[in-house]
């Protein structure tokens, strides 16, 4: 169905690759959620990683846009860990409107010995170090960073911990990703599909939204302060299973609908994601300029100067007479 085609009284599902900002004010919830399929198709292939290093990198895209999308100014919204598991460096960036691109570093030694092991679930992976969410606002304005520790949990709940401890949001996260086998005209084909909801409770009296203490701070029992309505919240998150978040069949709205109807969830327009790199042969050559002579010919191999976009992949090759007079 097209924007055409709709109606009054009818509804238009965003599909695939869109952010679907929605809220229940009867519950003082404000969220998001997604499904991405075609996106991550387009840029997990071209870099030919191993299934669990694909699964993990898709989680962390599909992070990365839940949060990116809130944006409300250009800028760029960059998730990136730093670990010393088998999959070392994982970096995910989204830039308003709508650009994402991402790429994984692993020891492909030590992810056989854990594949080996069965150790693939994603904070066997990571193993320990930290997650930093970036947002940058550009050139001429100061970036704000949240760093946060990975202890062997999950990506969930190192963002529940994020917003708890940085953000003093109480905020619900949910992830899943597969790697689907369908029937193609020259037979089957692996298609990607990840899904996510951010949901977070934003009541307008501050005092509903008070957390309980940091570590060690007096009375800290390591749990939000009770309200009703988010613990109805967690709750009817809770009652998700996986499959649901990036089931085709059960599109954002449809999941939202199950999940908050008796309440009344209203949806707003999607947020588009694509498959989008920043980088241009322009950039690297304005990169290139400020080489010193010498450092133009460390850099020179065969003749030429090569340079490869570790995000898309792309190649890019220079004469280094072009910058003679550095």
């Amino acid at each position: 169905m097209t924007d055409k085609d709709i109606r009054l009284g009818d509804f238009g599902f965003a599909g695939d690759d869109h952010v679907v900002p929605f809220e229940v004010a009867a519950l003082d919830l404000r969220g998001r959620a997604v499904q991405l399929g075609p996106v991550l198709d387009a840029i997990l292939p071209r870099h030919g990683y191993p299934e669990p290093v694909a699964a993990l990198l898709a989680e962390v895209m599909t992070l990365t846009v839940l949060l990116g999308t809130t944006l409300k100014f250009q800028g760029k919204f960059i998730v990136q860990t730093r670990t010393d598991g088998p999959v070392d460096l994982l970096v995910a960036d989204f830039s308003t409107p709508h650009s994402l691109r991402a790429y994984a570093r692993f020891d492909p030694e030590k992810l056989d010995a854990a594949v080996a092991a069965g150790r693939t679930a994603p904070e066997e992976l990571l193993g320990k170090g930290v997650l930093a969410l970036t947002v940058d606002q550009g050139a001429y304005m100061q970036r704000y960073q949240g760093i946060v520790q990975l202890d062997g949990t999950s990506l969930e709940e190192v963002a529940r911990s994020y917003f708890r401890q940085s953000e003093q949001i109480p905020t619900d996260v949910r992830l899943a990703v597969t790697r689907q086998i369908v029937p193609g005209p020259n037979g089957p084909v692996a298609h990607w599909r990840a899904g996510g909801l951010l949901a977070q409770f934003l009541p307008e009296a501050p005092e509903r939204m008070r957390l309980a203490d940091l570590p060690g701070g007096d009375g800290d029992d390591g749990q939000e302060t009770a309200d009703d309505s988010w613990a109805e919240v967690r709750s009817l998150i809770a009652t998700v299973a996986p499959d649901e978040l990036f089931d085709p069949t059960v599109s954002p709205e449809r999941l939202l609908y199950r999940l908050f109807h008796e309440h009344g969830v209203r949806v707003f327009d999607g947020v588009a994601v694509i498959d989008d790199c920043s980088c241009s042969r322009e950039k690297i050559r304005s990169i290139l300029d400020g080489f010193s002579a010498q450092e133009i010919a460390e850099s020179t191999e065969d003749g030429q100067i090569r340079v490869s976009c570790e995000f898309c992949s792309k190649h890019y090759a220079f004469d280094p007479a072009e910058f003679a007079a550095g």
